[in-house]
Order: structure tokens, then C-alpha cells, then sequence
């Protein structure tokens, strides 16, 4: 997929040899020089000055160019594709000005009928009844769990020596792992029936029912089993309409699956988003997914309700399909959203791959899972309890142990080894143990799925993607060592002491090179392995020196991109044409943009030359007591976990199962209550706010630690409740009542506003910074009020989003940018648009 190709005009003349529309052209290339004279506050701007290179503007600075433009009837609207295409006065005039006839005049925003969300809010009155039958079927749903664990432990614990115990694990285990998995299928069909397209109000008593089944139908044992046929088994019992051979490898399960149609042999890659509902000015709403014969959607990319791919119809990565869109047969298709690409989007050879490779991989998964890790997920507990003297105590008759010294000793040692003590023995298994499985794939080979080495693959997968290990290390010289650990090639290291995030992730590490010089900021995630329905290639993914990578970028292993290149956020890595050197690329398609602006200069990289050394040094000292303070803070966690548990183990013993039921609530409650107060400790004395310096600035250091202490794992328990935005208001957002959080994320919580009935889908994140070759840059961003934040859709800093607007799926608004009230914007980069529901295409301006 090439980036796009922009050519323009050089003189008035060219192109328009009418005096009046050159005149026009003219005239409204002397108002954008003023404009944007005023908003560099300048005197005047030449016409014929390029706005990167010789005014040493930035996208901040055109992104209020941009704003201040829409605001005037006499000029047209432009966006920051626009001043990328046409870096000068002159030109971006030029490109403005209408040579054809007069048009009926420029299409309005506007939401179509199909899918506009007009609806009147609900009322308090349903948030606050919706928010306690919520809670109250979490202590149902925990005093089933709890019910059944007592049963199954007194039964297992009853057994008579290690083998009629490991037995006696195995047959509830297996009761279990059954009885997980039917639930969700069958609340399924009692509650929902078959999923329809419709618009379910939010807060109402349908949408408590969608609720029940999302949250269950995404807690289903058989989640851990993407890329399985045991998966597409599992969405074949919700109602989902399966082909044979389908090969679903994301774990954003979907909801509306009687919606969803997957063709033979079609192929949906990971991170992508196909939930077949999307939420909007305070509604649900449901709708389908079709994907014909052999179709493929990439890496990260978002299907929209109402989309389709043809038979032998692709999407590449990070591209989405808007409400509308559907790719016809054999067309390849890139972008968000999506349009016709020049070439085809590659995909690996197929193989044999039958019927009877797939159940056998499928029944060898089950009997590892019930003979394997159910014996000693269930059993484990038991013989826990029952040999450890300190533990068991708290079951035995008499005198409460937890009022003795003695056992909270022991249980802080427990702890403490269990962090202190597994997590170095957890290297050594990483240093080992995938590398030796690595020795039985060869790159560029086409494999069979299901097999022996497909099962290897999948094992370093999960091996080397450790999340707590990539945020202790993150954002500090550590990472060097640790991601060289894994297996990266990382040539000769320049360290900076932020060479990467606290998010990194990869396919398999030992066929990763990152070039000399090289900065990832957060969410890169290294696609070097590459499936089709019946085959996967894994091969070495190249990511050249002197880059600096932004946030979420999915880099796929035939990336056209070499040194010396800037990646913005989002960006949609180009895997065809020439390789790009000494640019920067934005967008999805992308597009050339200037490598540098002058103003990151100023405190970047370059500012220091060769003289970091000392500068390198105090970072590292301030980022090991950070990673200190991570492994304290988590070593406390673990501490009252397990307080939390031997309390309700010796409440056991006369409460029965109503004790362990309750320290499910606790956990949950303490989890939340212990990182509200961490954030809350680590932000007291200096909350997050408007920065510009470099990254070797003590101001800097605490953002990081800021970014790495506290914890958010536990904010998903709440998502699409009334207690998501209580819990945003504890950590220090400005946040309006009745919001509606189905999964958003806000990196700098202090930072952000967020209005009254605002709608933010699943995947939406609110980033309040951004960060380039060494130059940290933060503001605040607002959601004005009735707003809304599309799938996947991605809000960067110094933002004010109108009340009642909408931000599409899967789009990047940029930093700066101004959406005005009650518009629709989308796209990546984001600008105004307005949609043709009879055919599904965008249309600008």
C-alpha cells in the first residue's frame, strides 16, 4: 500500500488562465497569509514560504491555523492533510480554489439516518437503578463462583494421597471449565435470543441484559483459545455465522455474533475490532459484519457495524471501514476510512491444512488444559492450604491466627518471594527456554497451521510478551538490556535512556532489528509473522536507524521504511514502493511530512550533541528509583491480596462460602481503593500539566514515573457501569455526570475534561502528550459535553472537541485541532466529514 502521491500547481497561471479564478486564487492566498500570520504572530508571512522549513512551524501551530480558518465564511475549510499536501501559501490556495462549475454548494455534516443517535438521554433515574442491579449481579455472579469453589475444594481436599487428588482436580476442573463455557452461550440465548440490528438506550433494562451478556460472553474460558478452531467453535454456538477453515486471531471478542458472517477460509488478524455494536449519543447501536470467502482483515484495524469485504476482498493494517462501506470481490483496500489502494495488499502462501489437523489441535489443547493447568489451577489451592503450616492455620479450630505477628510475617515473606524470588527465575526461563524453541522455525517458510510448529510459534508468543516486565523496564536504560534478553537485535545501541516505552510487543523477538539511533515511543507492536486460514510465515521485520516511532504503530514485517524516518502516531507503515528515508509519514494511507520541525530542536536530542552522559546518568538514577517503586508498590499489592484471602479463610470456617464470595468483592474493592491512592500519592505534590522540555528534564522523570507506578488493569472490571466514571472523578478527571465508558483510556487522568453524557467506545484513548526525538510535549484536552469517541478512535493533546460531536472509528485526531460542535469528523488524520448512506463513501469539505 504506497502513501498518497500529492502534486500542485506552481504558478496561478498553470492552472487557471481564467483572471477571475486566478484572481480568486489570489485573494484568498492573501487572507491565509494573514491568518496565519496572526497565529505565528508575525508581521506578515511570504506567500511562497514553506510553513516546516523556513517559517519553522509545527503541526501544533497549523492545527490552529486549521481551527482558525473553519471559523471563516470567506475561505474554504481545510484540513492538516491539506497543509501537508501544500506547504505553502500559495499552493495550499491554489489546491482551494474550484476550477470546475459552480457546485450546488459543499455537502454539511451530517449523521445519516441509519445511524444517527437522536434519542432523548436517559434518565438519573435509570443510570442510578442500572448501576445497582449491576452490582448486585457481580455479588450474585461471586457468590455462585464462590459456592462452587467451596464444593470442589472440600471434595479435592478429601482425597487420599497426591494421585487421588490430582484426579479428583481433573474431574472438577474439567466440571468446571464446562460449566464456564455453557454459561455465557446460554445466558446468551435466554436474555438476548438472536442479536438484531436495533438502538438499545444506554442505562435501560435491555441494555443491563447486553451488559450481562458482554461481560460474560468476554469472560469465557475459550477466549484464551484465539487462533484456535475451538474459538470459532465458540462463536459458532453464539449465533455466529462460521465458514469452514476461519481463522479469528484477535482477542477483541465480539459481541453482536448472530450479526457476524466470516466466510471460508476468510482470516481476521490480531488487535482488530468487529464487535458488531458501536455506542453513540447515549445509544447502542447493533449491526453487521460480513466477510466473504477468503477475505482478510489485517493488524489492527476496526470494522464498523454495517461493513463488508467481498469474497477474496483486504483490508490492510490499520485501516478501518466505516458504516456503509463494503469492499467489493477481489478489491484490495487501505486507509481510514478505507478506500481503493494502487496495489495488493500481500498475504502469505497457503498450505494444507484439513479438517483432521485442525480437531487434533483442538482436542490436544483440551487435554492439556484439563489434564495440565485445571489440575494445577484447582489442586494447587488445596495442596496450598493443606501443607502450608502458616496458611492452613487459618482453617484449624481455635484462637484467630491473624491476631498474631507471626502470620503476617509469614505472609509479607510469601510475598515478597513470590515477586522477588519467581520473577528472577522467570528470566532464566525467558532466556532459555523460547530461544531453544525458536531453533525449529526457519524464517520465510511456510508453515501449516495447527501443527508442531505453529504450536511452538504461538508458545514464544506468549513466552516473550510479558507485560509487567515490559512496564518495569520501559521508558529507562533497562529496556536495552531486557528486549536484547528477549532476543531483539538492536545493533549498536545509542542509549537515551528512553529508547523504548513501557509497551512494546512483538510476534517472536528473535527475528526483530531495531537500528542505531532509534526511538518507540508506547504501543509499537512488530507483526513479523504473517497467517492466512490455513498457513503463517514468521520473518525478520527491520526497523531502520535514527527513526523515532510514535504511538500504537503496528509494523508489519514488509514495512518500506528505512533511516532516518519519523512514524506519527497511528501511521499506517507503508509495504510497497520504495523505502522511505529522511521523511516523516502520517496518516493511514500515510503521506510524506517533514522529518523535524525546528521548535523539537530546541529541546531535543540535537541540543546535547555528544554531552548526555551526565544528563543520561541522573535519568538513570531517577528511573531505577521509579522501577523500585513499581516493584514496592506491587509487592504491596500481593501483600494485602493475600491478607485479604487468609481473612476469608479463617471466616471460612464459620461463614462457609458467603466468606469466600466476599473476599472476591474485597479484592476487587481494595484493588481499585490501593491504586486510587497510588496515583493519588504519586500526582499529590506535582499533578500532570502543560510541558514542553526535554526528556532529560526532572519534569520529564516524574511523568514517567506517573505513567509507570500506578496501575489501570483493574478500570476494565467497570467498564459500561455508572462506577467507570466515579472511579475517573477519585484519580483527578473532570468528568460530567452520566458518561458512558465502554473502554477508554486517559494516559494523563488530570489532563482531561470530559462533558456531560459523553459517549467513549471501547479502544478510544485520550492522550494528553506526545514525545519526538527527545522533545516531550503535553497540553489538556477537552470532550465537550453530549460528545462522542468512536471504536479505536485516538484523541491527542491541546484538543477541545465541540459538545455533541462525533469522532468516528479508528480515527487520529491530531494535537491542537479544534472539532467544532455537533460535527462529524473522521479519518486518520481526523478532519470534517459527511457520509453518503446510499453508497457508503466519505465525502470532504
Amino acid at each position: 500500500m504506497t502513501g498518497t502521491q500529492v502534486s500542485v500547481p506552481s504558478t496561478p497561471t498553470d492552472d487557471f488562465p481564467d483572471p477571475l479564478l486566478a484572481e480568486q486564487a489570489a485573494g484568498a492566498a492573501a487572507v491565509l497569509a494573514a491568518v496565519l500570520a496572526d497565529v505565528m504572530r508575525r508581521d506578515d508571512v511570504s506567500v511562497d514560504s514553506d510553513f516546516f522549513r523556513d517559517l519553522g512551524a509545527d503541526s501544533l501551530v497549523m492545527a490552529h491555523f486549521c481551527a482558525r480558518v473553519r471559523k471563516r465564511s470567506d475561505l474554504p475549510q481545510i484540513s492538516m492533510r491539506d497543509v501537508y499536501a501544500h506547504s505553502t501559501v500559495r499552493e495550499l490556495a491554489l489546491a482551494l480554489t474550484p476550477t470546475g462549475p459552480p457546485a450546488a454548494g459543499p455537502p454539511s455534516p451530517r449523521r445519516s439516518p441509519s445511524t444517527a443517535a437522536t434519542a432523548a438521554p436517559s434518565r438519573r433515574s435509570g443510570y442510578v437503578v442500572c448501576g445497582a442491579v449491576q452490582l448486585l449481579s457481580f455479588l450474585l455472579y461471586s457468590c455462585l463462583v464462590a459456592f462452587g469453589g467451596v464444593r470442589g475444594y472440600t471434595w479435592i481436599s478429601a482425597g487420599s494421597g497426591g494421585l487421588d487428588v490430582y484426579l479428583r482436580s481433573v474431574v472438577f476442573g474439567g466440571v468446571t471449565f464446562v460449566g464456564l463455557c455453557a454459561v455465557p452461550v446460554l445466558v446468551k440465548w435466554v436474555l438476548i435470543g438472536r442479536w438484531k440490528p436495533r438502538r438499545i438506550r444506554i442505562w435501560s433494562s435491555a441494555y443491563f441484559r447486553l451488559w450481562i451478556v458482554r461481560t460474560l460472553v468476554r469472560s469465557n474460558p475459550l477466549v484464551l483459545f484465539v487462533g484456535s478452531p475451538l474459538y470459532t467453535l465458540y462463536l459458532r454456538a453464539l449465533g455466529a455465522r462460521i465458514g469452514t477453515g476461519v481463522a479469528v486471531f484477535s482477542r477483541h471478542v465480539p459481541l453482536c455474533t448472530d450479526l457476524l458472517s466470516l466466510g471460508d477460509f476468510s482470516v481476521i488478524r490480531k488487535d482488530c475490532y468487529f464487535t458488531g455494536y458501536r455506542a453513540r449519543g447515549g445509544i447502542i447501536e447493533t449491526g453487521p459484519v460480513t466477510l466473504g470467502k477468503d477475505a482478510l482483515v489485517a493488524e489492527a484495524s476496526v470494522l464498523d457495524i454495517g461493513t463488508s469485504l467481498g469474497d477474496g476482498a483486504r483490508l490492510a493494517h490499520a485501516s478501518a471501514l466505516h458504516s456503509g462501506q463494503a469492499i467489493p470481490a477481489g478489491e484490495h483496500w487501505h486507509g481510514s476510512p478505507a478506500r481503493r489502494a494502487d496495489g495488493e495488499y500481500p498475504v502469505v502462501e497457503g498450505a494444507s491444512c484439513g479438517a483432521l489437523r485442525r480437531s487434533l489441535h483442538s482436542v490436544s489443547q483440551l487435554l492439556i488444559a484439563l489434564l495440565v493447568y485445571l489440575p494445577l489451577a484447582v489442586g494447587g489451592m488445596g495442596l496450598l492450604l493443606t501443607e502450608a503450616p502458616q496458611l492452613s492455620a487459618v482453617l484449624e479450630p481455635g484462637p484467630s491466627v491473624l491476631t498474631t505477628w507471626v502470620f503476617y510475617r509469614d505472609a509479607a515473606f510469601i510475598s515478597f518471594a513470590l515477586l522477588f524470588v519467581v520473577l528472577p527465575l522467570g528470566f532464566l526461563v525467558l532466556a532459555l527456554l523460547p530461544r531453544l524453541l525458536a531453533r525449529t522455525l526457519v524464517p520465510d517458510r511456510v508453515y501449516p497451521l495447527y501443527g508442531f510448529h505453529y504450536g511452538v510459534h504461538r508458545a514464544i508468543t506468549l513466552l516473550t510478551n510479558r507485560p509487567f516486565l515490559t512496564r518495569l523496564f520501559g521508558d529507562s536504560s533497562a529496556v536495552v538490556a531486557y528486549l536484547r534478553l528477549l532476543g531483539y537485535d538492536l545493533s549498536r545501541v545509542e542509549q537515551t535512556g528512553s529508547n523504548f516505552g513501557t509497551e512494546v510487543k512483538h510476534e517472536t523477538p528473535y527475528l526483530t532489528a531495531v537500528g542505531t539511533g532509534t526511538m518507540v515511543a508506547d504501543g509499537l507492536s512488530v507483526n513479523n509473522a504473517e497467517y492466512s486460514a490455513t498457513s503463517f510465515r514468521v520473518s525478520r521485520t527491520a526497523i531502520g536507524a535514527r527513526n523515532f516511532l510514535g504511538n500504537r504503530i503496528a509494523y508489519p514485517s514488509r514495512g518500506r521504511t528505512g533511516d532516518n524516518c519519523l512514524l506519527a502516531t497511528k501511521v499506517m507503515v507503508p509495504v510497497d514502493g520504495r523505502i522511505r528515508e529522511d521523511v516523516g509519514l502520517l496518516g493511514s494511507p500515510s503521506f510524506e511530512i517533514p522529518r523535524s520541525v525546528r521548535r523539537d530542536d530546541e529541546v531535543g536530542l540535537k541540543r546535547y550533541g555528544g554531552g548526555l552522559t551526565a544528563h543520561l546518568a541522573a535519568k538513570n538514577r531517577h528511573n531505577a528509583a521509579t522501577m523500585g517503586l513499581y516493584l514496592l508498590v506491587r509487592w504491596g499489592y500481593a501483600l494485602l491480596v493475600t491478607l485479604v484471602v487468609s481473612a476469608s479463610a479463617e471466616l471460612y470456617t464459620s461463614a462457609g462460602a458467603i466468606a469466600v464470595a466476599l473476599s472476591n468483592v474485597l479484592v476487587l474493592l481494595i484493588s481499585t481503593a490501593y491504586f486510587i491512592l497510588v496515583e493519588r500519592a504519586v500526582t499529590s505534590s506535582r499533578p500532570p500539566g502543560p510541558l514542553f522540555c526535554s526528556i532529560y528534564d526532572l519534569r520529564f522523570w516524574r511523568r514517567e514515573r506517573f505513567w509507570k507506578v500506578p496501575s489501570e488493569l483493574f478500570l476494565k472490571a467497570f467498564d459500561g457501569t455508572p462506577f467507570k466514571g466515579l472511579i475517573w472523578r477519585s484519580l483527578g478527571v473532570r468528568i460530567g455526570r452520566q458518561v458512558f465508558d465502554d473502554g477508554c483510556y486517559l494516559t494523563e487522568r488530570t489532563m482531561v475534561t470530559i462533558g456531560d453524557g459523553c459517549t467513549l467506545n471501547t479502544g478510544s484513548v485520550v492522550q494528553c502528550h506526545s514525545q519526538e526525538d527527545g522533545a516531550f510535549k503535553s497540553d489538556r484536552s477537552r470532550v465537550g459535553a453530549g460528545s462522542t469517541l468512536g471504536v479505536g478512535a485516538f484523541v491527542h493533546y491541546g484538543v477541545t472537541i465541540g459538545d455533541g460531536a462525533v469522532l468516528a472509528p479508528d480515527s487520529f485526531l491530531m494535537k491542537g485541532e479544534s472539532v467544532p460542535a455537533n460535527a462529524l469528523w473522521g479519518g486518520n488524520p481526523a478532519h470534517q466529514i459527511a457520509r453518503d448512506t446510499a453508497r457508503g463513501e466519505e465525502a470532504t469539505r
